[in-house]
């Protein structure tokens, strides 16, 4: 089959791509290797079901009984992922798109050979996009082949819930798995290398979330490194550090991406050391005609961002060729831990080096006496950092650790992104009682960055 797309891997670049190519008239064919994907890993493994689980803990009282309320939480994570995926395949049964399942591999610059359940096909496309994402790292190290050793994906599956978990990892998805499983009734110990905590954040956040985590009884060792595993009544984590019993152990020891069975070698499709497929600034890889998009590509690993890389090859293939990764400003993010971590733009190390005049605002948000909506729903921890630059006024960045902050922090992105100045947000009138209007309080408190 020759086609006119041909999509390797079903995220949100890649589906978003076949659904916009068929609407133009193109033939589109897509390859997924299994149905249980359909839609991508955010909605299926990712994002939405482990968000899904989080919203679910946090609902755990203490009269709930832990094991019956995971069954429940799961089931209903479940349900939910189950009708997502079934709407993700509707997406694309249209005129136009030819769904086939199977696992892809590379014959040439543009063409491949699918293996399927019927046998093969062979489909060669005048556009190709590779899309088919990260997966969870393994650790290679004597007995964590156990049944008690967990991924972020088979973990949220885990049953009966333990009792005990340890985690080898203390980046974010680590941390977020450590805050669910605590509200689901684990006791949970983190295991982090680093001697460090959270090294990438300014130290008063940092410590801040080490409080918050501290406070809701997770465990958190570090200058750990994991060196062997025993499976017997219980798992018993040996380390440099001593031995950690539990009843399952979770490895957040970060994502690889999935380029082994492609056969990239093939297509002259170059990867760098990593296993990343290496693309230019409009995501083409060292083909031309080929694209790389989302996970595998080793951008950031958001699916907001797999979307905005279908905007860049649209743009590429069919439409002026302007837009470019490079154009991307002030991108946020979010760590689902209970409260959400959300940054953008300028951190305090980046604006401390940025030469600019910077003001800096900060306040934790137990104190922010015009911000009760934590009060009313329970949860104060946390604090407001923002950073302005003292000459034009504009806004540079902000570290919001708070209720909510995974909906504000959008707000300081798109003030960046336009160029607003600091009165714009403390000025602001915003609903009662928000989240929002802390920034009236917060940027009332502006200093310069000694």
């Amino acid at each position: 089959m020759d086609v006119d797309l041909l999509v390797i891997g079903w995220g949100k670049a890649g589906k978003t791509l076949a659904g916009r190519f068929a609407a133009a008239g193109k033939t589109v064919a897509l390859v997924e290797r299994s149905p249980e994907m359909y839609g991508g890993t955010c909605i299926n493994i990712g994002c939405v079901p482990t968000k899904d689980l989080v919203v679910s803990a946090e609902e755990r009282r203490d009269s709930d009984d832990p094991q019956e309320f995971f069954r429940t939480a799961v089931a209903g994570r479940d349900a939910l992922i189950g009708t997502l995926n079934a709407a993700n395949h509707q997406m694309l049964e249209k005129p136009g798109v030819t769904l086939v399942d199977g696992t892809a591999r590379f014959t040439g610059p543009r063409t491949v050979v699918v293996d399927t359940a019927e046998g093969q096909v062979e489909l060669t496309g005048e556009t190709v996009v590779i899309g088919t994402g990260a997966t969870s790292r393994r650790v290679d190290l004597p007995g964590f082949d156990s049944p008690r050793v967990f991924d972020s994906t088979t973990i949220q599956h885990i049953d009966p819930l333990p009792e005990r978990l340890v985690i080898v990892g203390g980046g974010f998805i680590g941390l977020e798995f450590a805050s669910m499983f605590t509200h689901f009734g684990s006791t949970v110990t983190i295991l982090d290398r680093g001697e460090e905590f959270l090294p990438r954040v300014d130290r008063d956040v940092a410590e801040a979330v080490r409080q918050t985590l501290l406070d809701m009884g997770v465990t958190i060792e570090l200058g750990v490194r994991p060196t062997s595993l025993d499976d017997g009544t219980h798992a018993v984590v040996h380390t440099t550090k001593g031995d950690f019993v539990a009843e399952a152990v979770l490895v957040a020891a970060g994502r690889v991406p999935v380029t082994g069975e492609l056969g990239l070698e093939a297509a002259g499709i170059e990867v760098d050391e990593r296993g990343f497929v290496v693309v230019d600034d409009q995501l083409q890889t060292s083909v031309p005609g080929v694209y790389a998009v989302g996970d595998v590509n080793g951008g950031p690993q958001f699916t907001y961002i797999s979307l905005d890389d279908n905007r860049i090859v649209w743009d590429a293939v069919m439409g002026q060729g302007t837009r470019r990764r490079s154009d991307r400003v002030a991108v946020p993010n979010t760590t689902f831990i209970t409260p959400p971590l959300s940054m953008v733009g300028m951190d305090e190390t980046q604006a401390r080096k940025s030469g600019r005049n910077v003001l800096m605002a900060k306040k934790e948000v137990a104190k922010i006496a015009a911000m009760p909506r934590p009060k009313i729903v329970g949860e104060t921890h946390g604090l407001f950092k923002l950073f302005v630059d003292a000459d034009s006024q504009e806004i540079l960045g902000a570290t919001i650790f708070s209720i909510d902050s995974q909906e504000l922090v959008n707000m300081v992105a798109l003030a960046i992104r336009l160029g607003a100045k600091v009165s714009d947000l403390r000025d602001g009138i915003w609903t009662h009682p928000s989240s929002t209007e802390a920034f009236n309080e917060v940027l009332g408190t502006l200093e310069p960055l000694a």
